[in-house]
């Protein structure tokens, strides 16, 4: 260690280099943070295809308790959304229309809103004439369950709730049919 002009240097033999004191300081911030978070012995559990959805309770914006487990034996859609995504807006259509198709065979959708503010999705809701359930996810604690970063996305979920499909982005109605058919036409 030398001390020149009153700042404290470190040096690296091997490297020939001299590092200042504030250079370790953050080199050290580095190594701790890093330590923190990269040495976590909680593993996190993955959702993969072919593996179980993980339940949650909760009331819907009409004041509807809701369990994922009270629809076991049905197939289920759940969509994370956000009130100003185009593509939310765009592809509600098919969603409604598909609920209205499907509903009487036991078809769920779930639209899951994981935007901070309850009156843009009551307004997106209104103004989109959605017929199933809406929830208000504020806080984000579904869409932690499901590990969902980005909206829209779409989990479907099999009659046993296994996890049989994720779409990221805007969804067709050939889409839902590929994935669902089997299941709500058998």
């Amino acid at each position: 260690m030398l001390r020149l002009n009153n700042i404290m240097l470190c040096y690296l033999p091997e490297k020939g280099r001299v590092i200042s004191a504030r250079a370790r300081v953050i080199l050290l911030v580095s190594f701790v943070l890093l330590v923190i978070t990269g040495c976590d012995s909680r593993k996190e559990e993955l959702l993969e295809f072919g593996g179980s959805a993980p339940d949650f309770a909760t009331v819907d914006m009409s004041g509807n308790a809701l369990k994922l487990s009270a629809m076991q034996g049905s197939p289920v859609i759940l969509r994370f959304f956000v009130p100003n995504c185009k593509y939310c807006r765009a592809d509600t259509k098919i969603f409604n229309e598909y609920y209205g198709k499907y509903s009487s065979k036991g078809l769920n959708i779930i639209y899951i809103n994981t935007d901070p503010n309850p009156e843009e999705a009551r307004k997106f809701v209104k103004d989109l004439g959605i017929i199933f359930p809406v929830i208000l996810d504020h806080d984000k604690t579904i869409a932690r369950l499901y590990r969902v970063k980005t909206v829209p996305q779409t989990i479907v979920l099999d009659p046993k709730h296994t996890i049989i499909g994720a779409i990221l982005g805007g969804v067709s109605e050939a889409e839902l049919d590929a994935l669902l058919l089997q299941y709500i036409n058998p």
